[in-house]
């Protein structure tokens, strides 16, 4: 039987073309020989532009993109094969992450990789853990508050009995207790909102009104820090359907980190701006001294802190608030040039009842 070169080449172009993945075909001065339409979709550039150029040219621009590429090849040439996730800075500074695995010599001194983009699946992977974390902790935070509290009530109340006999002398004892007890208070409510909320009242609320009255209060503490508000939000948000009061909550736990962390004072500028998809942003940016990206990674987990004093749970509740609200938190760092917190939350929340 005799074989049709011509029909076979058109078979496997068809297979090649419209594979669901990207594909790429590169020789071994690292020049692209071949790339498919996904592949052209997935890079950003036509193949024209692509054909004869090194596999890094198109990821230049694009943060540590030539040294994961490199590190890729290095890899293909050594083994023959190989398998690797890359991750790329995009034009707006956001994580992208690849899937990438490579054959060597296919024919003839042509290599062979197919990639993806799996940077959605990454970031839902990241939400179910924090989400499944922020449950356990919450079911634990529950309990643990209802037991510190009953015996807080009972200290409350005899320190309260003892205030008309205590003396000048004693005063200062009295006072640190008082504080104390405040302060482990304050700590047991925010158990408490960890917990799952109940009886949450969901409306539709002015965004831009919300991050004002949070301004407003926080104000005299970035006055006597030396820290100045620049505040740039957008006009004609639409409404965003959420609990006010947590939101507000929120936003006062990181503005107050954002102070705490510029001790020699400093800007910090908020901003609010629509997002597509029917999605409000709200970035918080200080002058700190920044975050290295481990401890990035660690932030919103139980009892861990970037400050001397501080239990952790403040960026944990705002995390548990955020997830309710079916928003999300990230943070872009950079030590020794500050840290922004942007809090992205949709318009109208999904499948959202109130009681």
């Amino acid at each position: 039987m005799a074989i049709n070169f011509q029909e076979s080449e058109q078979k496997y172009r068809r297979i090649f073309d419209y594979s669901m993945d990207g594909l790429l075909l590169w020789d071994n001065d690292h020049r692209i020989i071949d790339v498919n339409r996904v592949g052209e979709k997935i890079i950003g550039l036509p193949k024209d532009r692509l054909i004869g150029h090194l596999v890094y040219e198109p990821h230049t621009i694009l943060g540590n993109g030539k040294l994961e590429i490199l590190k890729h090849i290095e890899q293909v040439l050594e083994k023959g094969q190989t398998c690797s996730t890359m991750i790329f800075k995009d034009e707006e500074g956001n994580s992208r992450y690849f899937d990438c695995s490579s054959q060597l010599d296919i024919l003839g001194g042509v290599n062979f990789t197919v990639f993806k983009d799996i940077s959605e699946k990454i970031e839902i992977e990241e939400q179910l853990r924090k989400s499944d974390t922020l449950n356990v902790i919450g079911e634990l935070a529950a309990g643990i508050a209802h037991e510190i509290r009953n015996p807080m009530t009972a200290l409350k109340g005899f320190i309260q009995l003892l205030e008309e006999i205590i003396t000048k002398n004693h005063l200062m004892y009295y006072q640190v207790i008082t504080s104390e007890l405040a302060r482990i208070d304050s700590i047991i409510n925010e158990f408490l909102i960890l917990a799952k909320p109940h009886a949450t009242k969901y409306i539709e609320k002015d965004l831009n009104r919300i991050m004002e009255e949070t301004v407003d209060l926080l104000s005299a503490q970035a006055v006597l820090h030396n820290v100045q508000f620049i505040t740039d939000m957008e006009s004609n948000l639409p409404l965003v359907f959420c609990e006010p009061n947590q939101l507000k909550k929120v936003f006062i736990n990181i503005i107050k980190n954002a102070i705490e962390v510029m001790p020699q004072g400093g800007n910090i500028t908020i901003t609010t701006k629509m997002l597509e998809g029917e999605q409000v942003q709200i970035s918080i940016q200080d002058e700190g001294s920044g975050i290295s990206k481990e401890r990035i990674k660690k932030l919103g987990k139980p009892f861990f802190t970037t400050k001397d004093e501080g239990t952790g749970l403040g960026l944990m509740v705002s995390y548990r608030i955020i997830n309710d609200h079916q928003g999300k938190i990230t943070i872009e760092s950079e030590e020794g040039r500050g840290s922004t917190f942007y809090i992205q939350l949709p318009i109208d929340l999904k499948e959202k009842s109130n009681p």
